[in-house]
């Protein structure tokens, strides 16, 4: 067996993978120590509680049924710029939250295109706060991931089998029905699930769009106690809320979510046989044409809108801007310290079991942690000195289970390949780690360092609770300026964080490439 090679990965693995419990039980041993159980919950806190569930309910349900016949239609179309849009159905997910707010409130807000071309056709306007604000932003952050989800289970779907169904001179309903509804059966609840889970923990849509006490997430509500009232103990016990209801459908997401393998042909799933007809053809365009226009739109907002913004930005952004690079470069530090041993310790675990460890972070939410720390800090300093390296380590523990995904599976392929190989030359611990791992691991620890760093880069989350005027990041400043309706100014100050996201993502995620094909 080549598991010696990695002797010294299971000791700094189990290391970091402890350091990574402790963390995050400290927090919430200090969530517990505060919450006074004898209280109980209020109407506002049930209240909360009801619009968190319902809200995620409805923004996975909605994002997963209008990603089938987006999906559908990728799936069977070729076309000139399917790559490019294919590319951009990822873009949401780096993309920082309040950006994203900014575009679609551009476009769906109370002054925004839709209600401009509403007014002058004389018919009624809409508003986006509230539940359907909360739901359409949600929607526009998980349809791309749910697209991107089915299509890849399409394309598992051996293309031999829509050729019987040509031969079989089969109906398109008929191909739906005995082809590839087997299939989305499969992958739906899962999808649906995995979406549910991150809109239970989402803050910034919830702040910026929510409506009201009828419109508060339990993510909000730890927020307005913790940072308005300064109640520890009711902030300390909706974040235990938040742990059970988070962790129980985390725990249920990974149940359900099955491996999706049809088997039985070629994989030659370029080439479809059905769906030639005129119409199928005008529903498939019509389908993508939508798709795209939901997903670019907000992005063209934030570029012209932007452009214009830079002009009257101030001089408190840039710092931010300074501010939030920082925090995103010691988030990449802390995560490539954290991830890379655990990587190599459960890719060589006999148990596969092990890497639940690092799904640990996806039950508790960033708040609930930033609750934590803040309650374990405040009897001994100042709470806000520590504002940057908490929100720098909290982000770094959040990207954790999506980094593990991607560096797990082909280091454990090496490992296989050439770890006799290793062993019998004596390349253990840190020679087998720079000789053997990282040169075929470059992609993807880079794809996973620009990635923590777009995260990092746009995260409104801890930073919120501890931050005051000198220690704020560029999402929590333009936050501030549209919260006093400097709109243009926050428009710049979006196109700049949209720009730095981007490029901390492109610029890792290239120098992994690149040095992979040197």
């Amino acid at each position: 067996m080549a598991f010696r090679a990695f002797a010294i990965s299971k000791k700094t693995g189990i290391s970091a993978a402890t350091l990574v419990v402790l963390l995050i039980l400290a927090a919430l041993w200090a969530v517990l120590s505060r919450a006074e159980y004898g209280s109980g919950l209020g109407p506002a806190e049930w209240s909360a509680i009801h619009f968190t569930v319902v809200q995620a309910a409805l923004s996975a349900a909605i994002s997963t049924v209008l990603a089938v016949p987006v999906a559908r239609a990728l799936a069977r179309r070729r076309f000139t710029g399917r790559g490019l849009l294919v590319t951009l159905l990822g873009a949401p997910f780096i993309l920082p939250v309040i950006i994203a707010v900014l575009g679609l409130l551009t476009v769906f807000g109370r002054a925004g295109w839709l209600n401009m071309a509403l007014a002058s056709l004389n018919l009624p306007t809409i508003s986006i706060y509230g539940l359907h604000g909360v739901v359409l932003a949600h929607v526009f952050f998980n349809l791309p991931l749910a697209t991107r989800l089915l299509l890849q289970a399409w394309q598992t779907l051996p293309a031999e089998r829509f050729r019987l169904a040509a031969q079989l001179d089969l109906t398109p309903r008929a191909v739906f029905q005995s082809i590839e509804w087997p299939m989305l059966r499969q992958i739906l609840p899962g999808t649906a699930a995995l979406i549910f889970v991150m809109c239970l923990t989402s803050f910034a849509v919830a702040l910026t769009l929510g409506g009201g006490p009828r419109a508060t997430t339990i993510e909000l509500a730890i927020y307005q106690a913790f940072r308005f009232d300064f109640d520890l103990s009711r902030a300390a016990l909706l974040s235990l809320v938040q742990l059970v209801l988070a962790g129980s459908a985390a725990f249920l997401a990974l149940w359900i979510i099955p491996s999706v393998s049809m088997g039985g042909g070629q994989d030659r799933t370029r080439q479809r046989w059905d769906a030639r007809g005129g119409v199928q053809r005008l529903m498939d365009g019509i389908a993508i044409t939508i798709g795209a226009l939901f997903l670019l739109l907000p992005f063209g907002a934030i570029i012209t809108q932007g452009l214009a913004g830079l002009l009257v930005t101030p001089a408190s952004v840039w710092q931010s801007a300074v501010t939030s690079v920082g925090v995103a470069l010691c988030s990449v530090a802390v995560l490539l310290m954290l991830a890379l041993p655990m990587a190599g310790w459960i890719a060589t675990a006999k148990r596969g079991s092990v890497e639940a460890i690092g799904l640990f972070g996806i039950a508790a939410s960033p708040l609930m942690i930033g609750t934590g720390w803040f309650i374990l800090i405040h009897p001994i300093a100042d709470p806000v000195a520590f504002a940057l390296p908490v929100t720098a380590l909290v982000n770094a523990l959040m990207a954790l289970p999506f980094v593990l995904r991607i560096l797990v599976p082909p280091l454990r392929d090496t490992v296989q390949v050439y770890g006799r190989l290793s062993q019998a030359l004596s390349l253990q611990g840190w020679p087998f780690w720079r000789w053997v791992v990282f040169p075929r691991l470059r992609p993807q620890i880079g794809f996973a360092m620009g990635l923590t760093g777009a995260l990092s880069m746009g995260d409104l989350g801890v930073i919120a609770l501890f931050a005051d005027q000198d220690h704020t990041t560029l999402p929590l400043q333009m936050y501030r300026l549209m919260g006093s309706y400097q709109m243009e100014a926050a428009a710049g100050a979006a196109l700049i964080l949209l720009a730095l996201s981007l490029g901390i993502f492109w610029i890792f995620d290239k120098a992994g490439r690149g040095h992979a094909q040197a």
